[in-house]
């Protein structure tokens, strides 16, 4: 793992760590609301007479049970025994309720967000709509009953307690759902990192196979013509050699724009240095184009798909004439390398499938065949406007 990845997932750690503590500690008030209350009393409710060591107990079991459900969620799955652990919240719930009464009412707000934790839709819908029901309808009865009683008192007593309680238990659901989605967006940003670094590879991978190899085909040729000079003809050797050293000058300075993805290619450019290579081979060269403008990324292709071929002629064929043609049909540029020197032995490469990727970025078309005359074929079309 490189030390980049290590960092990343480091700090991935470190992220769901902060998020699960965020999440418990949303929990430790609510949780604590009740046991508080029957230490201390509720204000217009009588004080019960309950032990701070009984209500700390209360407050870890309730606490314990809710937070199993809450954490099963933040980490994407249903609570194990999730059944059996919310019955065990309910009895807790509902079991101290008619000695503690009214203090005792805000730990439903556990049962109404584990429900969905852990039930399925409808169950859920009725384990949400039962407590709420039941508590409007015991605090408008009470309310009703006292004797300030009023229609204001009475729709408090309807509202109020409901509303308070479905707010709270949202609270728990969403900072467990909220973890959830923290820990789908690190993954999700961790696939996309690794996209992107393949996309990356793929694109050095392909540019330095475009590029590096009509330069080290060019040089190759170069040095065996220069060899064959040498004994015969010392200028003209000295002058490939010349050659030689800038071609590998050039083929540096491409290497470093591939790094950066600066790399630009000139049609006009590639069929010059097209012609000259297939001279300096001994291939006829016969090249027919009209170029004129063309769309910065039309060009490209066809530029990149000019040296792919050119460089598939002087690597693998033994052809003797190579014809390159550029024309404009019906809103689309086309261009043909056509060679007459298939070697029985060659396999295709890399290059086309690389060629195939850039010409479909531009919804354009990439085929190869062999003719009927044993040569060899490539044909390149890109619609002339090119997005």
């Amino acid at each position: 793992m490189s030390q980049g990845d290590q960092r990343m997932s480091q700090s991935r750690s470190w992220n769901m760590r902060r998020a699960r503590w965020v999440l418990v500690a949303a929990h430790v008030p609510i949780v604590a609301i009740s046991p508080v209350f029957i230490v201390f009393g509720t204000p217009g409710l009588p004080t019960p007479s309950v032990s701070v060591p009984m209500a700390v107990l209360a407050f870890l079991a309730l606490g314990a049970l809710q937070l199993h459900h809450s954490l099963a969620v933040a980490r994407g799955v249903r609570p194990p025994y999730g059944v059996l652990t919310l019955l065990a919240l309910a009895v807790l719930v509902y079991g101290p309720m008619p000695v503690y009464t009214w203090n005792w009412v805000p730990t439903q707000v556990l049962l109404i967000a584990s429900a969905p934790m852990v039930l399925p839709k409808w169950p859920a819908i009725g384990a949400i709509v039962a407590p709420l029901a039941g508590t409007a309808a015991t605090a408008g009865i009470l309310k009703a009953a006292w004797p300030v009683g009023s229609a204001f008192t009475l729709i408090n007593g309807f509202v109020y307690w409901p509303i308070v309680l479905a707010l709270m238990a949202a609270s728990l659901y969403g900072s467990a759902r909220l973890v959830q989605v923290v820990q789908e967006l690190h993954n999700a940003r961790t696939e996309l990192a690794e996209l992107a670094i393949g996309r990356e590879r793929l694109r050095v991978s392909r540019d330095l196979h475009d590029l590096l190899g009509q330069s080290l085909s060019a040089i190759s040729l170069k040095g065996d013509l220069a060899l064959k000079l040498l004994d015969r003809d010392p200028p003209a050797a000295e002058a490939e050699m010349k050659s030689i050293v800038a071609v590998a000058q050039e083929a540096l300075r491409d290497v470093r724009t591939v790094t950066r993805e600066e790399h630009a290619v000139s049609l006009r450019t590639e069929t010059e240095g097209a012609a000259a290579l297939l001279r300096a081979a001994s291939i006829d060269a016969q090249i027919q184009h009209e170029l004129g403008e063309l769309p910065p990324k039309a060009e490209a292709v066809l530029a990149w798909a000019l040296r792919e071929g050119v460089t598939n002629v002087l690597r693998h064929s033994e052809a003797s004439t190579c014809e390159i043609a550029i024309r404009r049909r019906d809103g689309a540029v086309r261009l043909e390398i056509t060679n007459d020197g298939v070697r029985a032995a060659s396999a295709p490469g890399s290059g086309l499938t690389g060629l195939r990727e850039r010409a479909r970025a531009v919804a354009g078309t990439v085929s190869a065949s062999v003719t009927p005359g044993g040569g060899f074929r490539l044909c390149v079309e890109v619609p002339e406007e090119s997005e």
